[in-house]
Protein backbone atom coordinates (compact mmCIF):
# COMPACT_ATOMS: atom_id res chain seq x y z
CA UNK A 1 0.00 0.00 0.00
CA UNK A 2 1.01 3.42 -0.72
CA UNK A 3 0.73 6.36 1.84
CA UNK A 4 0.02 9.50 1.15
CA UNK A 5 1.01 12.68 3.46
CA UNK A 6 -1.16 15.91 2.85
CA UNK A 7 -1.50 19.36 4.39
CA UNK A 8 -4.90 21.25 5.07
CA UNK A 9 -4.16 25.07 6.17
CA UNK A 10 -6.75 26.69 6.46
CA UNK A 11 -7.34 30.77 7.65
CA UNK A 12 -10.87 31.43 8.93
CA UNK A 13 -12.02 35.06 9.04
CA UNK A 14 -14.90 35.05 11.73
CA UNK A 15 -16.66 31.56 11.03
CA UNK A 16 -15.69 30.98 7.35
CA UNK A 17 -12.42 29.97 5.82
CA UNK A 18 -10.94 32.92 3.71
CA UNK A 19 -8.36 30.34 2.73
CA UNK A 20 -7.86 26.79 2.33
CA UNK A 21 -6.77 24.20 -0.15
CA UNK A 22 -10.15 24.07 -1.83
CA UNK A 23 -9.92 28.13 -2.58
CA UNK A 24 -6.21 27.66 -3.41
CA UNK A 25 -7.02 25.19 -6.14
CA UNK A 26 -10.14 27.16 -7.37
CA UNK A 27 -7.80 29.97 -7.91
CA UNK A 28 -5.08 27.90 -9.82
CA UNK A 29 -8.11 26.66 -11.64
CA UNK A 30 -9.03 29.72 -12.66
CA UNK A 31 -5.49 31.04 -13.70
CA UNK A 32 -5.87 27.61 -16.23
CA UNK A 33 -8.87 27.41 -17.44
CA UNK A 34 -9.57 31.83 -17.71
CA UNK A 35 -13.07 30.97 -16.26
CA UNK A 36 -15.07 29.87 -13.18
CA UNK A 37 -16.92 27.57 -15.07
CA UNK A 38 -14.25 25.97 -16.57
CA UNK A 39 -12.22 25.95 -13.22
CA UNK A 40 -15.22 24.55 -11.60
CA UNK A 41 -15.80 21.81 -14.14
CA UNK A 42 -11.61 21.29 -13.97
CA UNK A 43 -12.46 20.31 -10.18
CA UNK A 44 -15.51 18.57 -10.33
CA UNK A 45 -17.59 21.11 -8.83
CA UNK A 46 -20.89 23.40 -10.68
CA UNK A 47 -20.64 26.56 -11.34
CA UNK A 48 -22.90 28.06 -8.61
CA UNK A 49 -20.45 26.14 -5.86
CA UNK A 50 -17.14 27.55 -7.42
CA UNK A 51 -18.90 31.21 -7.36
CA UNK A 52 -19.76 30.99 -4.06
CA UNK A 53 -16.02 30.13 -2.86
CA UNK A 54 -14.79 32.74 -5.01
CA UNK A 55 -17.98 35.44 -3.42
CA UNK A 56 -16.65 34.42 -0.13
CA UNK A 57 -13.06 34.56 -0.36
CA UNK A 58 -13.03 37.86 -2.05
CA UNK A 59 -15.71 39.20 0.51
CA UNK A 60 -12.64 37.62 3.52
CA UNK A 61 -10.05 39.99 1.34
CA UNK A 62 -9.18 43.81 1.87
CA UNK A 63 -9.22 43.37 -2.20
CA UNK A 64 -10.50 40.65 -4.46
CA UNK A 65 -8.92 37.50 -5.19
CA UNK A 66 -10.56 37.47 -8.94
CA UNK A 67 -11.69 39.85 -10.97
CA UNK A 68 -14.52 38.89 -13.57
CA UNK A 69 -16.17 40.11 -16.48
CA UNK A 70 -19.47 39.18 -18.23
CA UNK A 71 -20.45 37.88 -20.94
CA UNK A 72 -21.97 39.07 -24.01
CA UNK A 73 -21.30 38.99 -27.49
CA UNK A 74 -17.05 38.83 -26.84
CA UNK A 75 -17.66 36.26 -24.11
CA UNK A 76 -16.80 37.12 -20.68
CA UNK A 77 -13.96 36.02 -18.33
CA UNK A 78 -12.06 35.68 -15.08
CA UNK A 79 -8.81 36.49 -14.42
CA UNK A 80 -6.58 36.35 -10.59
CA UNK A 81 -5.80 39.88 -9.17
CA UNK A 82 -2.35 40.28 -7.96
CA UNK A 83 -3.88 39.40 -4.72
CA UNK A 84 -5.12 36.16 -6.00
CA UNK A 85 -1.73 35.44 -7.33
CA UNK A 86 0.13 36.13 -3.77
CA UNK A 87 -2.37 33.94 -2.10
CA UNK A 88 -1.64 31.14 -4.38
CA UNK A 89 2.56 31.58 -3.76
CA UNK A 90 2.21 32.27 -0.16
CA UNK A 91 -0.06 29.17 0.67
CA UNK A 92 1.99 26.86 -1.79
CA UNK A 93 5.29 27.56 -0.15
CA UNK A 94 3.67 27.81 3.63
CA UNK A 95 2.77 23.41 2.40
CA UNK A 96 6.35 23.38 1.04
CA UNK A 97 8.04 24.83 3.85
CA UNK A 98 6.08 22.68 6.15
CA UNK A 99 6.95 19.69 4.11
CA UNK A 100 10.21 20.27 4.60
CA UNK A 101 9.96 21.27 8.43
CA UNK A 102 8.13 18.23 8.87
CA UNK A 103 10.04 15.57 6.87
CA UNK A 104 11.14 13.01 9.66
CA UNK A 105 8.25 13.19 11.87
CA UNK A 106 6.42 12.42 8.26
CA UNK A 107 9.05 9.72 7.78
CA UNK A 108 8.70 8.63 11.05
CA UNK A 109 5.37 8.41 11.22
CA UNK A 110 5.24 6.29 7.95
CA UNK A 111 6.95 3.61 9.29
CA UNK A 112 4.73 3.05 11.50
CA UNK A 113 2.22 1.81 8.99
CA UNK A 114 0.98 -1.36 8.36
CA UNK A 115 2.54 -2.47 5.21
Amino acid sequence: MKSKVQFRLRIYRDESIAIGPGKIALLEAIAETGSISGAGRQLGMSYRRAWMLIDEMNRALASPAVNTATGGSHGGGTALTPVGEQLIKHYRAIESAARVAAAADISALTRLLAS
